[in-house]
């Protein structure tokens, strides 16, 4: 007797279902994925698990950021909301860095601008009068975004001062991370509504249908008051950072107060992002001022994020350090970057480049130190010189060539500033700034990393760092 071979009327239409789901993510992943082996992974994942794959794939496969960045632009050129550059400041180049910015101008959409004057700030203790100062004189508008914004002593200070602000009609606006400033409580959000101040959270949902957005984090540290005075850089607002008054745990930092015409792109990446996240739009002059010459300066804002701007800093490095001849110098409180950087500081190494790189002897997250001691090897061999820098904790973010470039703001060395979060930097051509900033990283050479240094570690402490290095873009 023969098997009876005939399908259910249920299992024909659940095969259809998953061969049109398969088919259907396929060709999704094949138009729209450009790196490969993710394209291959996801691709598996819905060939061997229709449903569920299709599941995570709709969930956290598709970059809803650039689509919702590109509805917000319209048929407008990127991060141009109402904003023309005055074409008096801008500037061309010549010499060894003209073709870095020939390509940072074509790849932000930004002209190179004279006229500026940049003052590194170290730590809350340098930064944080400045910023108060500032913030206390408004008198027409004050924009500030902040990926940490503690609701502890000098969070309360910031929060007392931008309350008292709006109050005399300024108008005032604040834009924190719906992650780094509380994702559940956000008690300092919570304090400028209840005093009236227009605060929002950068992509921060409890639904569960957004909760792929939490791992997209508005990294950006930029204050901006009357469109005048600018700040940035990797300063966060908490009591932290006010390493004088010696912290349970301190983090020093550098941070950097701008005048002049580039304060302008300042406040148009600014006001980008309250426009991403609350669809108002800031008119004017009150937030955009015409400048006169504060300074010698050449500086430029380029920004990035996985919206329009992906991987735009890590570019622009990428070029800054192809032209380098003679030196290049970084510090980062994080290091785990990709494959293409890594492999251009091997070969400036290789090539002759005395290529330093300054990172913390214990960082505030230990497995992203894990990471990186599994990840850093390749940079050893080509010859790059690793340095451990003593505590406290440097949260700095500086970038150095031939000590006449320097690249400076909020973004970390590693996969998740560079791809996923939202970051914002500075090129500064400027002999004066760039050997000030160069000299500052080599102060911090204190223990050279050396191949001894890791293969000294036992085999469990070398299995747990290899794990670690296993999860870089979400560390």
């Amino acid at each position: 007797m023969l098997p009876d071979l005939s399908i259910s009327p249920f299992t024909l239409v659940l095969t259809v279902i998953r061969f049109v789901l398969v088919v259907a993510v396929g060709l999704h992943i094949l138009l729209t994925k450009r790196n490969t082996a993710s394209a291959i992974g996801w691709i598996g994942a819905c060939v061997f698990m229709p449903i569920l794959g299709t599941t995570l794939y709709l969930m956290f496969g598709i970059n809803r950021v650039t689509r919702l960045a590109k509805k917000l632009v319209g048929d407008r050129s990127p991060r141009r909301l109402e904003i023309d550059q005055p074409s008096s400041w801008n500037r061309e180049l010549e010499g060894q860095f003209a073709p870095l910015a020939l390509m940072v101008g074509k790849l932000s959409s930004r002209a190179l601008v004279g006229g500026n004057s940049i003052i590194p700030l170290h730590d809350g203790d340098g930064a944080y009068p400045h910023m108060l100062d500032a913030i206390e004189k408004a008198s027409k508008s004050i924009l500030l975004c902040s990926y940490i914004f503690r609701d502890d002593k000098v969070g309360g200070l910031f929060a007392d001062k931008l309350v008292a602000a709006h109050k005399r009609g300024v108008q005032v606006r604040v834009l924190v991370d719906g992650i780094g400033s509380g994702y559940f409580l956000s008690p300092l959000y919570h304090r400028l509504r209840r005093a009236g101040v227009p605060c929002a959270r950068f992509m921060h949902s409890l639904l569960p249908w957004r909760m792929p957005f939490i791992n997209l984090r508005d990294h950006r540290k930029i204050l901006v008051v009357d469109g005048r005075i600018g700040f940035l850089g990797g300063l966060n607002i908490a009591d932290e950072n006010m390493v004088s008054r010696k912290p349970k745990h301190p983090v020093s930092d550098t941070h950097f107060k701008v005048e002049g015409p580039v304060v302008r792109q300042l406040a148009e990446a600014a006001a980008w992002d309250w426009y991403f996240t609350t669809q108002e739009r800031l008119h004017g002059d009150l937030y955009f001022q015409e400048h006169k010459s504060t300074g010698e300066s050449l500086a430029r804002i380029v920004t990035a994020g996985p919206d329009t701007d992906l991987e735009k800093i890590e570019y622009t490095m990428l070029q800054a350090i192809t032209l380098a001849r003679k030196n290049v110098r970084l510090m980062t409180p994080y290091f785990l970057p990709g494959q293409r950087l890594m492999s251009e500081l091997g070969l400036a190494a290789l090539r002759g480049v005395q290529v330093d790189l300054v990172i913390p002897h214990q960082s505030n997250h230990l497995p992203l130190d894990w990471a990186c001691a599994a990840n850093i090897a390749p940079l050893l061999n080509a010859g790059v010189r690793v340095w451990l820098a003593n505590p406290p904790f440097n949260h700095s973010k500086l970038m150095v060539v031939d000590r006449a470039w320097s690249c400076v703001g909020s973004s970390n060395l590693d996969i998740r500033s560079l791809r996923l979060n939202f970051e914002i930097n500075m090129e500064i051509y400027d002999t004066v700034l760039a050997e000030m900033l160069d000299d500052f990283i080599t102060k911090h050479r204190n223990k050279r990393l050396t191949h001894y240094d890791l293969d000294n570690r036992n085999k469990i402490i070398q299995i747990r760092d290899a794990f670690a290095r296993l999860f870089m873009p979400y560390l």
